[in-house]
């Protein structure tokens, strides 16, 4: 049997805020090298209380508009594995209909 290990790596500033957030995957082709990143969202599911966990961090460098984009592409993505995991054309349209519809509200707050 293989293992995996995914390694956060989050300095904070003196409010506990994150400044700086690495991360490194033991089975990453490119190495193991930690990479910079300036957000993560991790979601679990806890199949004893039927519930979603999360871990939202991000560097409060971020840029607003980068954040807003990555949340969007996090949605689309969430899309393509409601379609793989569950096969619910339905659902995964919605999710898609729901991002185009923020990336117009995005193109329209900056212009």
């Amino acid at each position: 049997m293989n293992n995996s290990k995914i390694i956060f790596d989050v300095e904070l500033d003196q409010e506990n805020v994150p400044t700086k957030i690495n991360w490194s995957a033991s089975d990453n082709p490119q190495g193991e090298q930690p990479s910079e990143t300036k957000a993560v969202t991790i979601a679990l599911w806890d199949h004893q209380t039927k519930q979603s966990l999360r871990i939202d961090l991000w560097a409060k460098d971020m840029p607003i508009d980068e954040m807003k984009k990555f949340y969007i592409e996090c949605l689309a993505g969430l899309g393509d594995s409601i379609k793989r995991s569950t096969d619910d054309d339905e659902m995964a349209q919605q999710v898609h209909t729901l991002c185009e519809k923020l990336v117009e509200h995005v193109k329209n707050t900056f212009e």
